[in-house]
């Protein structure tokens, strides 16, 4: 029998050739903090096209030089950017992979000169900057620059967008009552936490019709801050506004002590995934293509995702399939090496 892992998955016109996918991982690889493809990112996305990988999402790209994490981040805040990612989104599709790309805004999490901003003047730990409360025109104005992000992935090429709203970055500080302390209509309830994040939503599906994802941190672990019920909230909203897929990772909102171990999080994907009726991938700790293959035979989640095995090994695709005795599609230039 054909193994799920290796099974074609449809989101709306977009046909992925296996569940396989790389999740966003920031390679700091930026020369001149231009926030401009470099040839580290076109030599190490392409590598994991070349690799099988059925869907490759790059790293977090942020829509304002405001929005990064670190000088050294990829942006999408200029149309200046465009060339270059339009140049990897090309390469890519040259060897058969699917590219997607992660729009996002680093919030108080951003380390740059100058002021940070977010929605509560709170710092995330003592180490870093206090930033500045967002008014409603710093709100406006970000949830602008996620849409002209957007629009200029489509420019570019991209396959997927998946909107940032996880890590304890903007959308996922936002998000929790650990760093949302705001009493006008973007804090307090559920209801109203998750407006920015609908707003981001709407406006991103302006000037895009294709897959959306929206990554999300499912538990804050922290008490107080959110719990998957809370996500599965949030899932439900975000299907009523079209996103395809909750890409669930978790933490990272707060400093808390995480008990990581392989496939920690896998239960998140599957309680949004059934309780909110909503495509979900599975992140964290994938190791094993077995481990990958019973989340996907247990309908715990559709896609899984996977970080730093990809790291390990660009062409994991092909490890996972010897191991699982299936036969997978090889490189022509490596027939020599792949089939055994």
């Amino acid at each position: 029998m054909a193994k799920q892992l290796f099974s074609s998955y449809t989101i709306k016109d977009l046909t992925l050739k296996n569940r396989i996918v790389m999740s966003p991982m920031c390679m700091y690889s930026c020369t001149n903090k231009d926030g401009k493809v470099t040839n580290w990112h076109l030599t190490h996305y392409t590598s994991r096209a070349v690799g099988q990988v059925g869907l490759i999402i790059v790293e977090a790209s942020a829509v304002t030089p405001q929005g990064r994490i670190s000088d050294q981040d990829l942006g999408i805040w200029s149309d200046d950017h465009i060339e270059g990612l339009k140049q990897l989104v090309d390469l890519n599709h040259e060897h058969g992979g699917k590219i997607g790309i992660q729009i996002a805004h680093a919030g108080r999490k951003a380390e740059i000169d100058g002021p940070i901003i977010a929605p509560s003047p709170e710092a995330f730990n003592e180490k870093m900057k206090v930033p500045e409360e967002m008014t409603i025109e710093d709100i406006k104005e970000t949830v602008e620059a996620f849409k002209q992000g957007a629009r200029r992935a489509k420019e570019a090429g991209f396959d997927v967008i998946e909107i940032h709203g996880a890590h304890g970055y903007l959308i996922s500080e936002f998000l929790s009552p650990l760093a949302n302390k705001r009493t006008d209509k973007y804090g307090g309830s559920r209801e109203n936490r998750y407006r920015f994040l609908s707003e981001v939503i709407d406006a991103v599906k302006e000037v895009w019709q294709g897959p959306l994802f929206v990554r999300v941190s499912a538990n804050d672990f922290v008490e107080g801050g959110n719990t998957p019920d809370d996500h599965v909230y949030f899932a439900k909203k975000m299907k009523e506004q079209g996103v395809d897929l909750v890409d669930c990772s978790s933490g990272a909102v707060a400093p808390a002590h995480i008990d990581a171990f392989p496939g920690y999080q896998v239960p998140y994907a599957d309680q949004i995934k059934k309780e909110a009726g909503i495509p979900t991938g599975a992140v964290g700790l994938i190791l094993d293509p077995f481990q990958a293959e019973e989340i996907l035979k247990n309908n715990r989640a559709d896609l899984v995702f996977l970080g730093r095995e990809l790291l390990r090994d660009p062409y994991w695709p092909r490890t996972a399939a010897v191991k699982l005795g299936e036969a997978i599609d090889t490189p022509v230039q490596y027939e020599r090496g792949w089939r055994f």
